[in-house]
């Protein structure tokens, strides 16, 4: 079976029109669902606030372990901030409620 040149075209033309075609409809689904969860995300309106100022919150007292020194031995102050920010991500936990006493490089 031969093709020819305008008919290999028109193939070429009619796949990327359904693709073009697709993404189309994808994007409108994709639309339609956000407004969709948007609408069910909406926050509810909650009453007036009181006309009456509210006292001023007490300020809060430092986190166990928020203050202190750290002894840095042959690392950088960057790299140090990098492994205390990793760690604190794994762990799960605020940084200012951990307590770092030393951090040292060990090579290999």
């Amino acid at each position: 079976m031969n093709i020819t040149m305008t008919e290999a075209l028109g193939y070429s033309v009619l796949g990327f029109s359904i693709v073009f075609l697709m993404l189309v409809i994808l994007m409108g689904i994709i639309t339609i669902m956000g407004k969709i969860m948007a609408k069910k995300e909406a926050p509810v309106k909650a009453a007036p606030a009181p006309a009456a100022p509210a006292a001023p919150a007490a300020p809060k007292e430092k986190a166990p372990g928020s203050a202190g020194s750290i002894d840095l031995h042959g690392v950088d102050p960057r790299k140090a901030a990098m492994i205390m920010a990793i760690v604190a991500d794994e762990l799960g936990k605020p940084i200012n409620e951990l307590r770092f006493i030393s951090i040292r490089e060990i090579e290999a």
